[in-house]
């Protein structure tokens, strides 16, 4: 029974080595199709497997010899088995790890490299495991293909890791200490030292050239204009209309959320940073010395180029690791600020959970505190007392917690403290004036959303000027308490008889208000959304979100598209551009609507000035349908010359050779300038009985100019 077994192990062996061959040979032209996409992303988790059976064939085909005949042949026989299961996991993982590499979001030269030195590990293990079996089998032969096996793994598990988590994983704590270089305030230029760095660590490991998620890079400037297949990553001088703003302000159990569950997050500094940059335009060459000195982005860049405190050489002695143990609890953290410093930082959280004690008990390493956070605590003016007997505590942040001025005259006491995050406290102008001068080492207060004015909060820079003060987000009149515009829930917006709308905002107690008819939500005549409106036909929704003591967010449009029929075939008469060959025919009626931007997926692509590149779609339905409108959903974007349709035809009849012009449709141009939008050009006629349906749609044409047609959804009714 084991002979059989193994021998139809072997043979199966051979056949995997043939078929992986045969897939490499025919790469380019392998579809994987959605069910069996699943199997490609379980490449991550079986890899480990044939990793440790092929080392542990290796180490013991190198342990063997020497020793006894009958020991030989008891390892001599396990060594065979671990091979030959090891190279048959490698076959799967090989053919996984090419299923998921034909998804979108993997190319570059890291994946050829995780690729090829993956398909040489699992050939290796096939031609050591013959070898093993052979009568001419040598233990140099061996050990020189043992040693070849653990290289090409150490490679391979080396670019994988690069694939996973970013370039240079595996040496990054190594290389750390030269990125993390200060750079100098007058050197510094604001995209180079503080915004790319932050995407890099943070973003650049499912962004870059290697792996583009969703079509998009952040590894340059050039790359990071272009956007992704969402459509342009951001609207200069437009944070809240930004993608990138929307989608790390997303709650984290959201999918879109950027970074994803499981990644690092950026810090409230890094989005505020980002805010700020997209604020001023994205400029690319800017210096932060350019800026100006009471400018939001200038301050927030200045601290963030500072030197981090773990940086900083400590006189005092380490406390003691009991102590530490016995402090840590499950609503309070104590650890070193790096390996082999004697800095503590402190962070307590559960408002539920909070007593002063928590403070005070903190007594017996008052001296290693140089970092403590106790954001959104019931912390009050007493317990800033035991605070304030932490001598050497350079970082305090006590956001939304309760205290007043008085609290705040006790920090004075700590010589060493040089950042204070107070926002969200009821500290008001006078209190900030009076007691920031009194601090003598501080060097950053962040205090927005503290009820101080925009003409306080210059004033009071104006008087500190050794001292940063971050007010939040407030050039150009907008500031960090304006609300994202609302959400849509609904998976898709094209339905056949009616839908449920649905809405949502990731801020909890926001108020929505929406119109139905096209005119401008108000927060007093409009109707609050409460998730029971209906609709039965194409209907445009437009939402603004509203919040007491925040700022309405942008008015936001969603259209919701009727299209009661769906052709039980469809062709192109045309071939699509090569730049966007979408899903073919079926693009037009799989009720997946595009966005702005001509990357997404959605879209259709047709270029005037190319002979018979009109949109051309045959439709045939195996029972007769009763229609009387038709309409095209295409994107409009002036700048880029993607324009509408020059002309719409709608033919129908019996058969495509008994078919009358039904409706003829000229769409309205863009006028120069226009921002980008999405719209829909709909024909009505009267109702027709028809087995096929063929839509013409000609790009528009200008002289020697040639425009863009980009259309996702035909819409029957």
């Amino acid at each position: 029974m084991k002979k059989k077994l193994i021998a139809f192990a072997e043979q199966l062996l051979i056949v995997a080595n043939i078929f992986i061959v045969f897939l490499l040979v025919f790469e380019n032209k392998l579809v994987v199709p959605k069910w069996l996409q699943p199997v490609g992303r379980m490449h991550p988790l079986l890899i480990h497997f044939p990793i440790v059976l092929l080392i542990l064939a290796v180490v013991i085909n190198l342990f063997r010899f020497g020793i006894t005949e009958e020991s030989n042949r008891f390892y001599l026989n396990l060594s065979q088995k671990l091979l030959l299961a090891g190279a048959l996991l490698a076959a799967i993982t090989v053919l996984m790890g090419l299923f998921l590499s034909r998804e979108e979001g993997y190319a570059g030269n890291t994946l050829e490299w995780h690729k090829w030195t993956g398909v040489g590990t699992f050939f290796l293990a096939s031609i050591l495991y013959w070898i093993n079996k052979t009568l001419w089998q040598k233990p140099f032969s061996l050990k020189i293909g043992g040693a070849l096996i653990v290289l090409a793994l150490i490679i391979t598990g080396h670019y994988g890791a690069s694939l996973s988590h970013g370039e240079n994983f595996i040496m990054q704590p190594v290389i750390a200490d030269e990125e993390n270089k200060v750079v100098p305030i007058e050197q510094a230029i604001v995209f180079d030292d503080v915004i790319r760095p932050i995407l890099k660590k943070k973003c650049a490991s499912c962004h870059n050239p290697d792996k583009m998620k969703g079509e998009l890079i952040l590894a340059d400037s050039l790359s990071i204009l272009k956007g992704g297949k969402s459509g342009k990553l951001f609207v200069p001088g437009d944070p809240e209309m930004s993608l990138l703003i929307q989608r790390i302000h997303l709650p984290l159990e959201e999918k879109k959320h950027m970074p994803p569950e499981g990644k690092p997050q950026l810090t409230e500094q890094e989005a505020l940073l980002l805010e700020l940059w997209i604020d001023e335009n994205t400029e690319f060459s800017k210096k932060v010395v350019d800026l100006p000195a009471t400018d939001s982005l200038r301050i927030a860049a200045t601290v963030f180029l500072q030197a981090p405190i773990s940086d900083e050489k400590f006189e005092f002695a380490e406390a003691n690791e009991k102590t530490i143990e016995k402090l840590n609890t499950n609503y309070r953290t104590i650890r070193p600020i790096a390996k082999g410093s004697p800095a503590l930082t402190v962070d307590v959280f559960n408002a539920a959970a909070y007593s002063s004690k928590q403070l005070s008990e903190l007594a017996e390493i008052k001296k290693q505190i140089v970092s403590l956070n106790l954001d959104k605590l019931p912390v009050t003016d007493d317990d800033i007392k035991s605070i304030a007997e932490f001598e050497n505590l350079r970082k305090l942040e006590l956001n939304f917690t309760n205290i007043t001025a008085k609290g705040l005259k006790e920090l004075a006491a700590l010589k060493n403290l040089h950042t204070l995050t107070v926002s969200g406290t009821r500290l008001t102008y006078q209190d900030l004036k009076e007691q920031i001068p009194s601090m003598k080492g501080l060097k950053t207060i962040s205090v927005w959303n503290t009820g101080l004015s925009e003409s306080e909060a210059g004033r009071l820079q104006k008087d500190n000027t050794g001292v940063a003060i971050i007010t939040g987000f407030k050039e150009g009149g907008r500031d960090t308490l304006t609300l994202n515009p609302p959400q849509v829930k609904n998976s898709t917006l094209v339905f056949d008889k009616n839908i449920m709308i649905q809405l949502k905002h990731p801020i909890k107690g926001v108020e929505i208000r929406y119109t139905l008819d096209g005119s401008m939500p108000d927060s007093i005549k409009s109707p609050v959304f409460d998730n029971t409106t209906e609709v039965d036909k194409t209907t445009s929704v437009k939402a603004k979100a509203y919040k007491e003591g925040w700022h309405s967010s942008d008015v936001i449009t969603f259209d919701f598209l009727k299209s009661t029929f769906k052709p039980d075939s469809a062709i192109l008469l045309y071939p699509l551009n090569n730049v966007h060959l979408a899903d073919g025919a079926h693009t037009f009626f799989d009720t997946k609507l595009g966005v702005i931007g001509a990357n997404n997926p959605a879209w259709a692509n047709y270029w005037a000035g190319v002979r018979n590149n009109d949109l051309g779609v045959v439709s045939l339905f195996k029972n007769p349908v009763t229609i009387s409108s038709v309409g095209i959903h295409y994107m409009v974007e002036e700048a880029t010359g993607i324009y509408p349709p020059a002309e719409v035809e709608v033919w129908g009849g019996e058969n495509e050779k008994q078919l009358k012009l039904l409706v003829k449709m000229k769409p309205p141009l863009p006028k120069k300038k226009e921002p980008p939008s999405l719209r829909l050009v709909e024909g009505q006629f009267k109702p027709q009985q028809v087995s096929c349906l063929k839509i013409i749609a000609k790009p528009y044409v200008k002289k020697k100019d040639r425009y863009l047609l980009l259309v996702d959804e035909m819409l029957l009714n």
